[in-house]
């Protein structure tokens, strides 16, 4: 008798292994954040909100993402861990869920000279291997085509101990790519002649120009009594050797006036004692001299290629690596997928597929030989996002900043997409981002809040697009914003002519800025925005330039020392309280002696991580315990340090504390929308748009009359955006000219004046293809930005 069978099998439970399906975060106290407890589902998009200053990167950088790194970081050997950054366990009582976190920010790549597109990337290292097996004449392997490799060559004996000691001899050469005369930098330094001296004179009647070189000095004696030179004789006038022992000799010990002297030339005597220190440590006078006697010529050897005469003379089908690199890059990836060589196959599907990413992400218009410091912050996130587009890894969280910063309207779409195939490979990513364009397409979004700085650091709504419109929020009343036309446009008061501009992209390009209003250049990214503002507009006095590029400073560095706003209060309290001013300064004579006035001390524990503990002495508050007795308005320095900008407006801005000086610098600060920042904080802290604000705030005192800024909408909420347009509109009423490079579609509408750049990016784009009123661009929707605006404002 046969055993009956069920055909009716009970679905398997869920399996443990499926069941984490969130992060879990509770507890979160880094930076402004209280206590903040969330979810968030793995394997979606969530974006995350809120005013600038809410808390957003506190909980998505500091927390998540930096949490994850150090964990991973853990995992290495102390060996290993001695050569990695050093990451302190972020705020929070538990973080369960975590997986690998790839951070891909809005840093500026390095400035190195020699670092380019095609270095940061895989493509470059992928052509040389390809002109190492086609390129004829063959000249070596792949570091014969590498800028960033010299040739060497040397010969000598080498002892092999296999027995009895026995010297052989052997010569070892390799051959590099580097260009010998400008050493892979594709420019040289040259210095100006005429700044050194004027040839009509002699040298006794003062031909020497440099500073320090005044006639009767030491260092003016050297040449006058050296024997070499006649000192009565003009330096036109001097012959073939006279001038080069004059300039080019080398050096030589011999007594001059009497006394054992070094003698060299005037040339190699100037690169040492003042090209070869660094800059901002010089005098003024002696900077003001270096800017204008040292010239960046394009290196008349490799014509600012970078390689070798070899590398440059090896081609494929008539093409060097150097025109290769030297393409836009959609060019360049045309010409590889009409290479066809089956033994090199796979390797020009891998560098096809690396120069198609390019395309996809909008970065088509670059060229591989582009110095990578010269990317925007937005374009040089998207060239980091590259190595992950292509990548096998699932179950990643992919943590970005603004990605859609620098981009236009029409790019957006393209970047939507990319964020959707990296989720929809098994991926967590996590956005910071204000562009209703991006949170519409988010699976899940966190929205931080209510305010700013200590107002802010709370969860005001976690959920869909749609509960989010009706969720209350400043987020939601603000999301569906949209800028109306301006009704009337001001008239401009003159115009900043630009003629036959051929900056980077620019085909010869004439066009009338006008003057006294508010005008906006706009374009498609890679259009020539930027080459069209910077490269073109004279930077005479009176132009007042204000981008995005980071603040230099210290983590001593903070908004009241940057701004000037320091030396007023340390005034007041020293004339409140009769004692001098350096007393009030955490970096002079008031600083606490345990930390130097740093507010922590840095514990460094070698190998592991090292530690920041808050100094005991002084409890974080930078100031020796007896500067602390003086006070202002019944406050001490430290106290006013930790205000807000807000509160330290109105605390300067009447009654005790009165002070005019450091009131109108608050003022403002206030005016950017940089209220929530306490005025000590560390500038190292700020965002790329706090920056930016904090630098236009510094700027407004200045005598300027044409202020040009470069996209001052990043990193701001859409409710910030309204407060920056009543800025803008100030600036213009109060008789300055404002231009403004942006892409925001609520900036467009309120300008009285747009110029458009394109049709394209790169060699598709460089021309004007609209400029008059926001109105007549929406009416004749004939550029691509008209079209967008169009649907913004009829919306």
């Amino acid at each position: 008798m046969s055993k009956a069978t069920r055909t009716d099998t009970p679905s398997p439970a869920q399996h443990t292994a499926d069941s984490h399906d969130v992060i879990r975060v509770h507890g979160a106290r880094e930076n402004n954040l209280k206590d903040v407890s969330i979810e968030i589902p793995k394997r979606r998009l969530t974006v995350f909100t809120g005013v600038s200053g809410s808390g957003k990167s506190s909980l998505v950088f500091n927390t998540i993402a930096a949490e994850s790194q150090r964990l991973i970081n853990e995992t290495y050997s102390a060996f290993v861990q001695g050569f990695m950054p050093n990451l302190a366990r972020p705020e929070v009582d538990v973080l369960d869920g975590l997986t690998t976190a790839i951070t891909v920010d809005q840093q500026r790549m390095g400035g190195d000279p020699r670092s380019t597109v095609g270095t940061a990337t895989d493509a470059n290292a992928m052509l040389r291997i390809l002109f190492s097996r086609l390129g004829k004449p063959h000249i070596g392997p792949p570091s014969a085509y590498a800028f960033n490799v010299p040739s060497v060559r040397a010969s000598g004996a080498i002892t092999v101990e296999r027995g009895a000691k026995k010297a052989v001899k052997a010569t070892f050469t390799r051959t590099g790519g580097m260009c010998p005369r400008c050493e892979g930098r594709g420019s040289v330094t040259d210095l100006d002649l005429t700044q050194l001296y004027d040839d009509s004179k002699s040298l006794n009647e003062g031909a020497l120009t440099i500073p320090g070189y005044t006639t009767g000095g030491w260092n003016y004696r050297l040449y006058s009594e050296s024997g070499f030179v006649d000192p009565d004789k003009p330096i036109s006038k001097y012959t073939k050797k006279e001038l080069h022992d004059f300039l080019h000799h080398e050096a030589t010990r011999m007594k001059i006036a009497g006394i054992n002297m070094t003698y060299e030339g005037l040339i190699p005597r100037i690169q040492k004692s003042m090209l070869s220190k660094d800059q901002e440590s010089m005098q003024p006078h002696i900077r003001a001299f270096v800017d204008r006697a040292v010239t960046f010529t394009t290196c008349p050897e490799c014509d600012g290629t970078r390689l070798s005469e070899g590398a440059r003379a090896s081609k494929i089908k008539k093409i060097s690596i150097a025109d290769a690199c030297a393409m836009e890059i959609r060019d360049l990836a045309e010409w590889v997928r009409a290479l066809e060589e089956p033994s090199v196959a796979p390797l020009l599907t891998a560098l096809g597929h690396t120069l198609d990413s390019f395309v996809e992400i909008g970065l088509g218009y670059l060229s591989l030989d582009r110095p990578a410091g010269t990317l925007s912050g937005g374009e040089a996130q998207r060239v980091k996002m590259i190595r992950h587009l292509g990548s096998s890894l699932t179950d990643v969280t992919y943590v970005f900043d603004e990605p859609t910063a620098g981009l236009h309207p029409h790019d957006i779409q393209r970047m939507n997409d990319l964020l959707l195939r990296l989720r929809d490979k098994g991926n967590t990513v996590l956005v910071v981002e204000h562009k209703p364009e991006v949170i519409a397409i988010a699976d899940h979004i966190v929205d931080l809040g209510p305010g700013a700085g200590t107002a802010g650091g709370s969860v005001c709504f976690e959920g869909s697009v749609e509960a989010l419109r009706t969720g209350g929020t400043i987020t939601g009343r603000h999301f569906d914003d949209r800028a109306a036309l301006k009704e009337t446009v001001r008239t401009p008061s003159g115009k900043l002519g630009v003629r036959g501009a051929r900056t980077n992209n620019l085909r010869d390009v004439d066009v009338d800025i006008p003057l006294g209003v508010l005008a906006v250049i706009t374009g498609v990214a890679g259009s020539g925005k930027s080459s069209l503002v910077h490269g073109s507009i004279p930077a005479e006095a009176g132009v007042v330039s204000v981008d995005q590029s980071p603040i230099r400073g210290s983590r001593r560095s903070n908004p009241a020392t940057y701004t000037g706003l320091l030396d007023p209060i340390r005034k007041a309290f020293a004339k409140a309280n009769g004692v001098k001013p350096a007393l009030f300064s955490a970096n002079s004579e008031g600083a606490c002696p345990t930390c130097n006035g740093a507010g922590v001390i840095y514990t460094d524990l070698a190998m592991m991580a090292g530690v920041a503990t808050t100094c005991e002495d002084c409890e974080g508050k930078r100031f020796d315990a007896s500067v602390l007795d003086y006070h202002l308005g019944g406050r001490d320095i430290s106290e006013v340090l930790a205000m807000s900008v807000t509160e330290a407006e109105e605390f300067f801005g009447s009654g005790e504390g009165h002070t005019p000086a450091a009131h109108r610098i608050l003022e403002r600060l206030v005016d950017v929308g940089l209220g929530y920042l306490t005025i000590g904080q560390p500038l190292t802290t700020l965002s790329g748009g706090e920056r930016q604000r904090l630098k236009l705030a510094t700027h407004m005192a200045d005598k300027g009359g044409v202020y040009v800024l470069d996209e001052p909408t990043t990193g701001l909420h859409l409710a910030d955006v309204e407060q920056l347009l009543g800025l803008l509109d100030r600036l213009v009423d109060s008789g300055k000219s404002v231009i403004v490079i942006e892409h925001h579609q609520a900036v467009m509408a309120h300008a009285d004046w747009i110029i458009d750049l394109g049709p394209g990016a790169g060699h598709d784009g460089g021309q004007v293809v609209f400029e008059g009123t926001p109105a007549d661009l929406v009416a004749t929707r004939s550029t691509v930005t008209g079209e967008h605006l169009a649907a913004y404002v009829n919306s």
